[in-house]
């Protein structure tokens, strides 16, 4: 092996020429192992020390090793991100590296460790120090157990491939501060030290390998094939294995493609024209490459799809074929393209990849596709032109994605570290913003700044490792105008712009207005003027402290626009216009859309959609809902949705009206200011009316990455009943009003999820307070806990019924807070619907209410997957009556916990349950059908 190496070696001296880049090396012997999934390694690196500081250690990432456990920080990343499939992966699915041995030139072992919290770098201690300038040389062996690609897209595939990535040891980026020091998140930002590649890679003969590195040879040895491969001047490199071939080649005068992203609605010659087509567009608009080689896999592509596109069903096509499959290219190809070539730190300097990658797509679109529209073809029906979503180019919706999260207060800075970045932003809104940022800068400057300083930038990561400082040197080489404003507000901060008209005067050749800063936030604005729709001057303000007025020619202008083309990343678009008509009623007019729309900006919009819920009391309830939500969040909402009972026939509903005062700069990020009411049956020919002013806390920590949420809620529920026929009234009045205050304390994810919740209620009749501290854990075994613990005591008591009282199995929900089907039933199916309040049993026992107090302790743990068994124990207190200890078990089928809960009772103080005559009425169900919260099983990962 020793003898391999020294031949590998000497052919890559042979081969270096003047490749100035690189100024380290790894020269490297792998044998794959497909039966085992693994892979063998014997290498040796050359590592100089590029720094000003000697060195007594060198740190090499070893991130293949992050799958080793479940407690790696790439395993609390995918329980942050409620990712079961690792947690519960088999120990031959997670992958490793092992076997380890380091020697020295002199054949001495290398003393090495892993450093505290992160189990996927190698620090392998020195000798004696190395001096800058100086080099050293050792050889590593090590055995890299493969993991399977279902957590990351990377690995062993079901159809016997290997996708292998991040998978050998190699030095870690050298920077002025030391070495980067960064583990695997799962976001695809492996800081390497730029080297030289050469490998023989040996692989069994019924194997095709694809690489970005070149092939200089292959050789059918036995039954394995043994590959020679090169890569000079990289950070990273892509290995693919296949026993069934899907990669397909296509090449021009330019670069010689790999690819497998799955079309099968183009042929193959479709395909090389669209491949072609990009491949130029790319070498014009940013540079040409020394690696003419790329990888264009569909696992790339799946890791980071085109957001929109990947979510519509195959026989929805908006959009051509080809476009479909040009757009999906497109993008894939372009972050390869900078991956390979650009020698940034991918971690801390994440955003210029990202305005790069999203600049270049923009502009790919307004050469090649200027008419396409945000929803394709769908956009040329004419029953859909009244909707702002159909109406929007292709390229306006990247500014909606930044929006969305900037209305709810979870954008971050677009220069933050990648891994601290939530899961939307670092895929989708802060991508967006990056590249929107990037021709903001360039419509400001002129110029053509963005291709200039994008070609320069490009030419010089081909000769050295770069840093954001010689982007930003370039760019304010490029633009003739200060851009402090560029670096320290759009890339490095959060802080929120935002622009409007106040006062507007005109004559007949000029006009005077009034701009003003609502946010403080100093940046240039373009001011458009528009006759007809179309664009008749454009002017660029600059240095808006507060309010500044301004004269400009008239144009012949009946209307001017702040921000016209959304170049600058405004935060509310609404109030960017006004009419210069000389009777402008309303410079925004009523605009009703039918379901959901984007914002409209020129249009006070108003929503209605049809709506049919049901429950035992009123039937089914056919209603219409009228809103103002789009997909946006707003300030101020309300929403009506008046309903027809077809059982009473008579008209109910209900109504809100919310308003959200977003903290920008501190922990109380959102507090929420809301009046509600509902009229509904509670029982058979019994209504009520709910009132419920309230106002919301909301904290959160500094990381928005962590899953904690504190809220604190102060409300008044005002109540009013109709006597029932067929539900007594009797010791509780019909009407009722109560002060209610709850603190939540919740921090959730896969592994392990804490609540603490308190409650206090005061009224005229009663006062009463609770708390419920709540613990799941899954434990490395896959073993399962749940652990509740509820306790609850009347303060004061001034009415005879339980219908106030502390409930052991269903509460009696006077505060009309839970979505019961059947509220008022005692027996059949809706009566045994089940919620997790106050005691929290399953079965129902002899005495179901506590009027002094109650304490209860809820648990389960699964047997196997999704079946648990369950055991609850408590004690509960009436008045006049000593304290009754009770207790049930049996088995809950957790099929979607907290959404679709089975639970069937075995055995409790009642005795045995099983068996009985009546037990079908015991089982117990929690069903959620709610929409919205649906909608937040699927979207708590990205939030």
């Amino acid at each position: 092996m020793d003898r391999v190496l020294k031949i590998l070696f000497c052919f890559a001296i042979g081969l270096g020429g003047n490749y100035l880049l690189a100024q380290n090396s790894n020269v490297m012997y792998v044998e794959l192992l497909p039966e085992k999934k693994v892979l063998t390694v014997h290498q040796e690196i050359v590592f100089e020390n590029s720094s000003k500081d000697s060195l007594g250690s060198i740190i090499l990432n070893d991130w293949n090793n992050a799958f080793s456990t479940k407690n790696t920080p790439l395993a609390k990343r995918f329980s942050d991100e409620f990712i079961r499939s690792f947690h519960l992966a088999k120990p031959d699915e997670r992958g490793s590296t092992s076997n380890i041995t380091l020697l020295d030139e002199n054949k001495s072992f290398l003393d090495w460790c892993r450093p505290e919290r992160h189990p996927d770098l190698i620090a392998v201690s020195l000798k004696k120090k190395l001096a800058p300038g100086q080099k050293i040389k050792f050889t590593i062996t090590y055995q890299v157990k493969i993991p399977s690609d279902k957590f990351t897209k990377f690995g062993y595939t079901n159809q016997d491939g290997f996708n292998l990535k991040d998978w050998y040891l190699t030095p870690a980026r050298l920077e002025k501060n030391g070495f980067c020091m960064n583990s695997n998140y799962n976001v695809d930002d492996i800081t390497n030290a730029v080297s030289d590649f050469y490998i023989q890679f040996k692989i069994p003969q019924e194997q095709t390998l694809f690489t970005d590195l070149d092939i200089i040879n292959s050789e059918n040895k036995e039954n394995f094939t043994v590959y020679s491969l090169e890569g000079k001047g990289k950070t990273d490199f892509s290995i693919y294995t296949e026993k069934k071939i899907t990669f397909n080649r296509y090449k021009n005068a330019i670069a010689d493609v790999y690819t497998n992203i799955i079309d099968n609605r183009l042929d193959e010659i479709q395909k090389a024209v669209i491949i072609d087509k990009i491949v130029k567009f790319t070498n014009e608009n940013i540079g040409t490459s020394k690696n003419s080689k790329v990888i264009v896999s569909q696992s790339d592509y799946e890791r980071n799809p085109f957001y929109g596109l990947n979510q519509l069903p195959a026989f929805i096509s908006p959009f051509p074929d080809s476009f479909l499959y040009e757009i999906k290219f497109l993008k894939t190809y372009l972050h390869q393209f900078l991956k390979i070539n650009l020698k940034l730190n991918p971690r801390d300097e994440n955003w210029i990849y990202d305005a790069i990658q999203v600049y270049i797509m923009m502009k790919y679109i307004d050469e090649h596709y200027p008419d396409m529209k945000m929803m394709g073809n769908i956009s040329k029906l004419k029953i859909l032109k009244g909707f702002n979503l159909f109406n929007l180019d292709f390229n306006e919706q990247y500014s909606y994605y930044y929006m969305l999260m900037a209305r709810n207060n979870l954008d971050q800075p677009i220069g933050n570290p990648k891994n601290t970045l939530l899961k939307f932003n670092e895929q989708i809104a802060g991508k967006y913003r990056a590249g929107l940022s990037l021709k903001y800068l360039d419509d400001y400057c002129g110029n053509n700044l963005a291709n200039q300083s994008i070609s320069s930038f490009f030419a010089l990561n081909q000769n050295q490792q770069t840093s954001e400082k010689d982007f930003e040197i370039i760019l304010r080489k490029n633009c003739p105008k200060n851009i402090d404003w560029f670096f320290e507000t759009i890339i490095n901060s959060r802080k929120l712009i935002d622009y409007k008209f106040t006062n507007v005067t005109k004559s007949n050749d000029s006009i005077t207005f009034t701009v003003q800063n609502k946010t403080g936030t100093t940046v240039p604005i373009p001011v458009f003027g528009l006759k007809k729709n179309q664009i008749v001057f454009k002017e660029w303000l600059e240095n808006i402290k507060d309010d500044s007025t301004f004269t400009m020619k008239k144009n012949e202008a009946d209307r001017i626009v702040l921000n016209y083309q959304n170049e600058v990343p405004e935060y509310n678009l609404r109030n960017n216009w006004k009419s210069l008509k000389n009777f402008a009623f309303n410079d925004r007019p009523i605009k009703f859309n039918f379901l959901k729309d984007l914002e409209d900006p020129y249009h006070n919009q108003i929503l209605y959609v049809p709506t049919l819920e049901y429950n035992l009391y009123n039937g089914l309830m056919p209603g219409f809902r009228f809103h103002n939500k789009t997909f946006l969040n707003k300030p101020i909402l309300f929403d009506v949705n008046p309903a027809y009972s077809t059982l009473t026939q008579k008209l109910i509903g209900n109504f809100r009206v919310i308003g959200n005062q977003f903290r920008r700069n501190s922990p109380i990020y959102l507090i929420r200011y809301q009046f509600s009411g509902q009229f509904f049956d509670y029982a058979q020919d019994a209504s009520y009316m709910r009132f419920n002013p309230m106002v919301q806390f909301f904290k959160r920590p500094d990381n928005y990455r962590d899953n904690r949420k504190e809220s604190l809620m102060i409300r008044q529920i005002i109540v009013e009943r109709e006597q029932s026929p067929f539900v007594s009234l009797e010791g509780r009045n019909e009407n009722y009003s109560i002060f209610n205050m709850r603190y939540h304390n919740v921090k959730t994810e896969v592994k392990n999820h804490f609540a603490l919740r308190t409650d206090l209620q005061i009224a005229n009749s009663f006062g009463k307070l609770a708390a419920e501290v709540e613990f799941r854990k899954l434990f490395e075994s896959n073993r399962q806990v749940n652990l509740r613990f509820f306790a609850g005591s009347f303060l004061y008591r001034k009415t005879n019924s339980d219908y106030f009282s502390f409930a052991l199995d269903r509460p009696t929900d006077y505060l009309f807070d839970y979505g019961l089907y059947g509220r008022s039933e005692t027996t059949g199916l809706f009566s045994q619907q089940y919620i997790v309040a106050e005691g929290a049993f399953k079965s129902k026992l002899d005495t179901p209410y506590a009027n002094e107090w109650i304490t209860t302790f809820n648990s389960s743990v699964n047997i196997w997957n999704w079946i648990e068994v369950y055991g609850d124990i408590g004690t509960l207190k009436n008045k006049g009556e000593s304290a009754k200890f009770v207790y049930d078990s049996g088995l809950r089928l957790n099929l979607v916990t907290d959404y679709f809960e089975l639970y069937f009772p075995v055995y409790s103080s009642n005795g045995w349950e099983i068996g009985k005559s009546n037990y079908d009425e015991r089982i117990r169900f929690m069903v959620t059908i709610s929409p919205n919260v649906l909608v937040s099983l699927f979207t708590r990962k990205w939030f």
